[in-house]
């Protein structure tokens, strides 16, 4: 393929990605947990005063934040300062990052295949799976790791080439320690694995790798003496024992879970692509001699299992996986583009399933929630998977570029919707709530609720800290002249009869500090 078609192919990926992860970003409330504690930790260092230092020693409700280093919290102040405070800049960082990954695999598959139809599939079918774009579209840390690993993977390949292009695989590991922490170490691991692999020994006398390593591990090696020496071992204990090494051995704030359970998040998210990855794995090992069989088998076995072995589990830990898994799958769909013979008609069973899915979902969306865009998507879904079904019958290879613009069609349309966010549904609304609290209390306070746990969201809403109590220690903190949110069904059974009402909202009660 020439090579003006090549930028033309990268640049048609940027645009696409841009603005699926783009459009609609901040028509909703930020989300607990992740969002709402990155919102407030990016708003302290916004508004600190300079010279304060909070860029480097970030804080949490008045509290030392020591879970995870600040790269992107700055990048979200930064934001800040340019765009106000708001859900749209407040994501704007980690969705333009975690979409900047789409092009850059598409970068690696190239190096890796030597090929560009393997490339450009697994591209696109990195830009189309759900969990990818709409946990990259949230204020979030995971999006932006994945794109400095996939940096990281296109200078490793690149290296083969040029020398000098080594010099980015240290910074790039040091942009994901300054992400997320200790991730590295697994990512780190998988690099080094398929260094071996791939025969790639000689990087190891290569002067620009190791000049990256040092470029690239000097700051955060510095940020964390700098916390070591400001905190002392609070820093250590919190940082890397409870908030990394605990989740390997217990389940952290109740996120627990089966081994399986990773394995069900697949199911239930990787659908269509999900049909193909067996076919896409099994070819991985048939041409396990090959590089790009050799980073997509260690990266599928090393990473799967190293967090399925973990017994804390939450549902965005999985999300490294996916870029592994978009390579098996692209390979097999240029295989199946170049021989249409290899089409299994077994697979149609499937797609008439989500097509039928589908058909069941606008019915629901006109009876329950009539959002004209989600029974438009739900339409859109049950067209293409259909079409899709009969091109496989036909054993047309055409269905690859209908589930391609089937499946960008349908997530285009839930990104425009109100319910790309569904966990906002889990509990209420916190928007009308703050709203309720800024209005009579002074940002800063504490407020003690009914209210079963802590939400970062409404903490950062209302610019206070909304602290969790029960009956006996809501009483106690309105002797302490205290204000108290309260839900309706506990106002029946507790005696405020001295205290001030000041509004109501969403079904809960402020509460005036008791006049003595």
């Amino acid at each position: 393929m020439r090579p003006f078609r090549e930028k033309e192919w990268l640049f048609s990926l940027l645009i696409a990605s841009v603005i699926l992860w783009l459009i609609f970003l901040g028509s909703l409330p930020l989300r607990d947990w992740d969002e709402g504690t990155v919102a407030q930790v990016a708003r302290e260092i916004w508004r600190a005063p300079a010279g304060s230092l909070r860029w480097l020693y970030p804080i949490l409700g008045g509290e030392p934040y020591h879970n995870k280093p600040p790269l992107i919290h700055l990048l979200i102040a930064g934001a800040y300062f340019l765009g106000g405070v708001n859900e749209w800049t407040t994501r704007l960082p980690s969705a333009m990052l975690t979409a900047l990954g789409v092009p850059l695999l598409y970068l690696v598959g190239r190096l890796l295949f030597n090929q560009h139809l393997p490339a450009l599939f697994a591209a696109l079918v990195y830009l189309t799976m759900l969990p990818v774009v709409r946990h990259g579209r949230l204020a979030m840390l995971d999006g932006a790791s994945i794109s400095f690993f996939l940096l990281l993977l296109f200078f490793l390949l690149k290296a083969r080439q040029h020398q000098r292009y080594a010099l980015g695989v240290g910074i790039c590991l040091g942009l994901i320690t300054l992400t997320k922490g200790m991730l590295v170490l697994l990512l780190g691991a998988i690099a080094c694995l398929f260094v071996i692999a791939d025969g790639q020994l000689s990087l190891g006398k290569n002067p620009y790798f190791w000049a990256g390593m040092l470029l690239g591990n000097a700051v955060p090696l510095a940020w964390y003496t700098a916390q070591w020496q400001h905190y002392g071992g609070s820093f250590l204990q919190i940082n890397f024992q409870a908030q990394t090494f605990n989740r390997i051995t217990q389940p952290v704030e109740g996120h627990s879970g089966p081994p399986w359970y990773y394995l069900i998040e697949l199911i239930k998210y990787g659908f269509p692509w999900l049909i193909f990855l067996p076919g896409g794995l099994h070819l991985a090992v048939r041409k396990r001699h090959t590089t790009w069989s050799r980073l997509v088998l260690i990266g599928t076995v090393v990473y799967f299992v190293a967090i399925s072995a973990m017994r804390t589990k939450l549902p965005w830990y999985v999300l490294p996986i996916y870029p592994f898994l978009a390579l098996a799958i692209g390979a097999k769909l240029s295989e199946i583009w170049q021989h249409r013979n290899l089409i299994n008609k077994y697979w149609a069973i499937f797609l008439v399933i989500i097509a039928i899915a589908g058909i069941g979902g606008c019915i629901y969306f006109v009876i329950a929630d009539p959002q004209p865009v989600l029974i438009v998507m739900s339409l859109v879904l049950a067209i293409s998977m259909g079409i899709a079904a009969w091109l496989i019958k036909q054993r047309d290879r055409l269905v690859v570029p209908v589930l391609f613009s089937g499946m960008y069609l349908v997530l285009l349309l839930l990104m425009s919707s109100q319910s790309w966010i569904w966990e906002l549904n889990e509990a209420f609304p916190v928007k009308p709530v703050a709203a309720l609290i800024r209005t009579h209390v002074f940002p800063g306070t504490k407020i003690y609720t009914s209210f079963a746990y802590s939400r970062p969201s409404l903490d950062f809403y209302c610019d206070c800290q909304v602290i969790p109590a029960d009956i006996t220690g809501l009483q106690q903190m309105q002797s302490e002249q205290s204000y108290l949110l309260i839900d309706n069904a506990t106002l029946q059974n507790i005696d405020l009869s001295s205290s001030k009402v000041l509004g109501q909202s969403e079904d809960f009660t402020l509460i005036a500090p008791k006049i003595n």
